[in-house]
């Protein structure tokens, strides 16, 4: 096939839908034939996923490389901020913590430059192997504030010579002024490296779009390449936790009800997405005690800071709420943070999440949990050992908690956490309940004769042929693919 030129999306703002632009992209330059991979320098997300070698990047990144067919590579997102509190957040650098900074000290105290070299190693590895690079821009490219320090956006569409295309969000409003005032405060190199303006989450009949089109095109000089409709139902793993705002917050009559404790440092929500789009069942999110009450089963998700949720979690009295729903032998889960925090304590004597160095645990496993700097990261393959259970997931935690009566054991012996009984465990898998043996176990402790034959790997294939489709049918693929030959 023919070399190309590096595809950039860049954005008016943040979650304006670059992540599915780019995933539905790289799906459609597989299906012509070339061998994309994605990338994208900087993410900000407490959604991650573990590489085959036990590295940690952006879950987006390894959604865009399942659309692309390959595996996921630390090179796709070599630095990772996830979010500890408002102002501090985890570095991630090539896979692995790196520490914990302030935005302060992040952007002004950290050699930019030298940063900036770094993650272009990671690309030209990349793009050694794979052709075309899809990349993916961070939030606003007109955060003029911080141009100088950046390292994500058009720096690297300038250095990549990317065809670069603006992506908006019409269905936010305001799409005129955001499309025009982002372009014409760039810098005139960059103003000429967008090649067209894609406008995203269209509602409507797109033909009543053809005279805004023809005003973007005349105020900014540049072509409005694609109109993208709103996909309402359209299965993509998304990575902002915007996405849970979106989400069900209530129980619905008639329906088994998961409720998912809403917890403020909640992370990798994706851990619930094959259980939300399973027939019978309504999950949804909630931090309010009456309403997770009324729900069959609890699940108590990840967390980036376990200790200041578990505070938290007292504070609105959730902790009674859960207590009470395992005293009446409901299903009670934890994974991760969530299994952490259903143990009896949770100590973190080295600080790694912050200033609280103990706080007792919801008492319903019998284990504590030593928090530590060192993080386990890993995919794995398990079986229950008390059930005839068996899935696939990954692992990436700070903490050891020892068990001495496992739920499941990995396929390369290892144990993993704590089984009471079928309606109360807790684990460090990551993605356990993308599998139907995981998804059947516990809907039948609520409705006995379930049978779910869902396939999470299926289901996520339709879902990136299903945007292809879309993206060939409102972009302009000759003129994209005009843009990318070198």
């Amino acid at each position: 096939m023919q070399s190309l030129r590096p595809i950039m999306f860049v954005g008016t703002g943040s979650d304006v839908g670059k992540s599915v632009i780019n995933t539905g992209f790289c799906r459609v330059l597989r299906q012509d034939g070339y061998a994309p991979a994605p990338f994208k320098a900087q993410n900000m997300s407490l959604n991650s996923y573990a590489t085959k070698n036990n590295l940690e990047i952006g879950r987006a990144q390894a959604v865009q490389a399942e659309a692309c067919g390959i595996d996921c590579l630390v090179e796709m997102n070599p630095v990772l901020l996830k979010p500890t509190n408002y102002l501090t957040s985890q570095i991630v650098l090539n896979g692995k913590p790196s520490g914990n900074k302030t935005a302060t000290e992040y952007f002004n105290e950290t050699d930019r430059d030298a940063l900036f070299e770094e993650v272009m190693l990671s690309f030209d590895r990349l793009s050694a192997q794979y052709n075309p690079i899809v990349i993916e821009g961070a939030g606003s490219i007109s955060e003029i504030n911080l141009w100088d320090k950046d390292i994500v956006n058009m720096r690297v569409a300038l250095r990549t010579q990317a065809a670069t295309f603006l992506v908006a969000d019409i269905d936010k409003g305001g799409v005129f002024a955001s499309v025009y005032g982002t372009i014409q405060l760039l810098p005139q190199v960059e103003r000429e490296a967008i090649k067209g303006i894609i406008i995203n989450k269209f509602r409507g009949d797109i033909k009543l779009f053809e005279k805004g089109k023809k005003i973007l095109e005349d105020l900014t000089g540049k072509p409005v390449v694609g109109i993208v409709p709103y996909c309402q139902g359209l299965f993509i793993e998304q990575e902002d936790g915007v996405v849970i705002e979106q989400k069900k917050s209530s129980f619905e009559q008639g329906k088994i009800n998961i409720g998912v404790v809403l917890l403020k440092h909640l992370s990798n929500f994706t851990d619930f997405n094959m259980l939300e789009q399973t027939s019978g069942v309504n999950l949804y999110y909630s931090d309010n005690a009456t309403s997770l009450s009324q729900a069959d089963i609890i699940i108590i998700p990840g967390s980036k800071n376990t200790l200041s949720d578990l505070k938290i979690l007292r504070e609105k009295q959730l902790d009674n709420v859960i207590i009470a729903h395992h005293k009446a032998d409901k299903p009670v889960y934890g994974i991760c943070g969530g299994y952490q925090i259903m143990g009896d304590e949770v100590r973190d004597p080295e600080g790694v999440e912050g200033n609280i160095l103990s706080l007792p645990g919801l008492g319903i496993l019998p284990v504590t949990t030593t928090l530590t700097s060192e993080k386990q990261t890993r995919q794995c393959l398990f079986s229950f050992i008390e059930t005839d259970t068996r899935g696939e997931g990954y692992e990436i935690h700070a903490g050891h908690t020892p068990a001495n009566r496992p739920l499941c054991r990995m396929s390369n012996g290892e144990e993993d956490g704590y089984y009471l009984n079928v309606r109360t465990w807790g684990t460090y898998i990551h993605g356990i309940f993308d599998n139907a043996d995981v998804i059947n176990l516990v809907l039948r402790e609520v409705r006995p004769d379930y049978v779910s034959t869902a396939d999470y790997k299926a289901r996520k294939e339709e879902g990136y042929d299903q945007l292809a489709d879309i993206i060939r049918e409102n972009v302009d693929m000759e003129y994209v693919y005009k843009c990318l030959k070198r």
